[in-house]
């Protein structure tokens, strides 16, 4: 024996040791994928006390019970709100399981089909900005402003002076902001600064502040980007407010930009992308802006879109945007074409994807050919081979550039849009917000951009891959082991 240790310690390491592990395999695998609970249990059993340090910080996907019941009482809300209002009739030129994807929709976000909008789609990162920053100058009653990261940098400015004049003009601006991605941007203090300054209403979205009493799993994110004005026009897509280097000296000497999609929209729709954003304001602040809930507006417009918003994230019961994204892949009978910075499906996307492609559907997927998180892109690339045997073309876009759009068409008729990668992270972590349209103008608009995007990209074939270096596999598919622990 040591001097100084007691024969007791070691035995109760070891009892404590046997303890956590029994209660790991009783514990972690409820209501948990069986690819997750298995991750976390080997993490737990090769690693006792890091793993469960890290089980318990990490290990729940929900937002705590207080703000899930606040997202059940919107919901509750937005239904009765909606419930007789002009929704989007089925037509013959609807495709046969069309209706039951509106229905799914209504079930998991409570938001109904709206006919009567329309719909423009901005691929340049500047234009974007500036047409965003334009809608705010005409403002006359209230701004609504959500982004995941939003940031006071010279592209930004002009956005920023914009909501200023508006307050001057009396003007109500509201405005959310991720606290943890808006954090570790540079200028974060300078831009709340300004928002003080200027006299906007902000709130940090899903704060990570234990000694104020706020706190959740601190990678539990709200990814949404959402700008309303006077609830006639409204803004989502892909798009932070931020230089499109991300203002990042890393980046600019990779030489790395970022390429988005924002969508702007008029018509009934711009009340339901509001009702998010009233939805996020409740969730922080308490206060529910009834009196903006359910506001539709005339149908505008000849272009008769229809639309659905999808909200998904840790608040609801179900992964809302990943019913979604199967439902329509298993529904597409000619072609699917898919864009996403992060590719890393859990099961199910995976069949879903490479069944589509074995039923004979022309199943295309644009990814960066280089990425921006290390991780992520590994674990992404331990995809490509399967995809490519089961049929799959892959676009690897040229860097330096990264492709951030999160977009997919299916056939001819319809198109989503949104906040939303095609990962695990997207589904299960991040508050997304997603947008069905039904309509061929609005996909012919998206095979436009697809067609852009294919110019500037390379096709990846199965030969190429399966000639990387023994190297680069092995760390794509030790990446891949993390996606699970979700």
């Amino acid at each position: 024996m040591i001097a100084g240790i007691s024969p007791a310690l070691p035995i109760a390491a070891i009892v404590l040791d046997v303890v956590i592990r029994v209660l790991a395999v009783v514990f972690v695998p409820k209501n948990r994928r069986p690819a997750t609970a298995t991750a976390w249990l080997l993490a737990i059993f090769f690693i006792p006390y890091a793993g469960v340090i890290a089980f318990l910080l990490f290990g729940s996907t929900k937002l705590p019970r207080r703000r899930r019941k606040k997202q059940q009482q919107i919901n509750r809300y937005i239904m009765s709100a909606t419930e007789g209002i002009d929704q989007a009739s089925e037509t013959p030129t609807w495709p046969q399981w069309f209706a039951s994807l509106v229905a799914l929709n209504r079930t998991l976000g409570a938001m109904p089909l709206l006919g009567g909008n329309t719909a423009r789609l901005f691929g340049d990162y500047e234009r974007s900005i500036h047409e965003m920053t334009a809608a705010v100058r005409s403002a006359e009653t209230f701004v609504h402003v959500e982004f995941y990261i939003l940031s006071l940098d010279s592209t930004t400015a002009p956005f920023f002076d914009a909501l200023e004049d508006a307050v001057r003009r009396g003007v109500t601006v509201r405005v959310l902001l991720d606290h943890i991605a808006s954090l570790r941007v540079r200028g974060y203090r300078r831009t709340l600064r300004r928002l003080t300054r200027m006299g906007a209403d902000w709130h940090l979205l899903l704060p990570v502040q234990p000694w104020r009493g706020r706190y959740q799993r601190p990678d539990l994110r709200n990814h949404r980007k959402v700008l309303v004005v006077d609830g006639r026009v409204g803004f989502m897509g892909s798009q932070n407010m931020i230089d499109r280097t991300y203002d990042r000296w890393t980046n600019r000497r990779r030489g790395l930009k970022w390429k988005d999609l924002m969508v702007r929209l008029e018509g009934p729709i711009v009340a339901e992308l509001n009702t998010v954003f009233l939805s996020d304001w409740f969730s922080e602040t308490g206060v529910l802006l009834d009196r903006e809930v359910g506001r539709s507006v005339e149908p505008v417009g000849d272009e008769d879109l229809d639309c659905q918003l999808v909200p998904s994230g840790p608040g609801f019961e179900g992964e809302n945007n990943l019913r979604l994204f199967n439902g329509l892949i298993y529904a597409a009978q000619r072609r699917i074409v898919l864009v996403s910075p992060y590719f890393v499906p859990d099961d199910s996307m995976l069949y879903a994807v490479t069944t589509a492609a074995q039923r004979g559907v022309q199943v295309e997927l644009f990814v960066s050919e280089i990425g921006d998180q290390a991780v992520v892109f590994h674990a992404q690339r331990s995809y490509y081979e399967t995809l490519l045997k089961a049929g799959v073309t892959i676009w690897l876009y040229r860097k330096p550039t990264i492709l951030h759009a999160k977009h997919f068409t299916i056939d001819d008729d319809v198109a989503v849009v949104g906040s939303s990668n095609l990962d695990m992270r997207s589904f299960t972590l991040n508050l997304e917000v997603s947008m069905m349209v039904r309509g061929r103008e609005f996909v012919n608009d998206l095979r436009q951009i697809e067609e852009g995007y294919r110019r500037a990209s390379r096709r990846l074939t199965l030969d190429e891959w399966e000639a990387r270096p023994l190297r680069i596999a092995v760390l794509d598919n030790v990446a891949r082991l993390t996606a699970a622990l979700q």
